[in-house]
């Protein structure tokens, strides 16, 4: 039965996964992120980190999926706090779900929601990990022209 529940489970992350790569292709032909650097491995990046969310039956991050991401980071958030920061998101209450259009939209967008500064954030600290095994070959401000 397991495995069966397993099998299911891929299915259903492959067929999101899917889904999830079109909404980039639309993103990467919106001219409204034509000035956007790198936008397609950004994309992948935020496909990658979407996806670390347990995503409810329609691929959307609802509040209990928002919940249990960020204890994983360590961040316990009380349920204000949680519904806060969705409607930060997804611009209003009336909704209680963030779908990958609304997360794309806060990743890429101007508005600095508190979630996108705790992704981003937390994104960087695992950057600069792997930069310290590493040789420096990030751009540092230092050497833009």
């Amino acid at each position: 039965l397991d495995s069966a529940r397993g099998k299911a489970y891929g299915f259903l992350k492959s067929q999101q996964e899917d889904k999830l790569s079109s909404i980039n292709e639309a993103f990467l032909s919106d001219p409204q992120y034509a000035e956007e650097e790198d936008l397609a491995s950004k994309l992948e990046m935020f496909k990658k980190k979407y996806m670390e969310f347990d995503l409810n039956d329609k691929g959307e991050i609802d509040i209990m999926g928002l919940k249990r991401m960020l204890e994983k980071l360590g961040l316990a958030k009380t349920h204000l706090e949680l519904k806060k920061m969705m409607s930060e998101v997804v611009g209003g209450t009336s909704k209680d779900t963030i779908s990958y259009n609304d997360f794309l939209d806060m990743m890429l967008g101007k508005r600095n929601a508190i979630l996108k500064l705790i992704l981003m954030f937390e994104g960087m600290g695992k950057e600069q990990e792997q930069k310290d095994a590493g040789p420096p070959s990030r751009k540092t401000f230092s050497d833009l022209p």
